[in-house]
């Protein structure tokens, strides 16, 4: 894949994501809560996590603006969602009232760390300009 569509993919999947996360996540909680809430009837909890994760959101749509100046921030949403994810599979193994989350967000989590992190280059393309000119 060509730096100028492995960009544009990025780009596109840091939107689909940040829009995901800053206003997805309540609809699923209420649509399929056994996938995307955590616990059973109101919990403090998923308000926090929606927060958390609204927020995340926004920056990731800023950063599709210039995902290499975003480097870090892409790179830390890819690994806490592995984390995350990960975390979340085990404590799904271990409450059977939570198994609907190894369909849900556990899945999802694992997709969006594996799209960005095949998207983002590991190292940042040097612009001509950016190069120290022999005087």
């Amino acid at each position: 894949m060509s730096d100028t569509n492995r960009l544009l993919f990025l780009r596109i999947a840091l939107v689909a994501v940040g829009l995901t996360f800053t206003f997805g996540i309540y609809p699923l909680s209420i649509v399929w809560p056994a996938g995307w809430s955590w616990g059973h009837g109101h919990s403090h909890y998923l308000m926090m996590i929606i927060g958390v994760y609204a927020t995340l959101g926004v920056f990731l749509l800023l950063a599709a603006r210039d995902p290499y100046a975003n480097k870090s921030l892409i790179w830390f949403t890819v690994w806490s969602s592995v984390v995350h994810g990960a975390i979340m599979a085990v404590q799904s193994f271990g409450d059977a009232a939570e198994t609907g989350h190894l369909l849900g967000d556990v899945p999802a989590l694992f997709l969006v760390a594996i799209v960005l992190a095949v998207l983002m280059p590991w190292s940042v393309p040097v612009k001509a300009s950016a190069v120290p000119r022999a005087a």
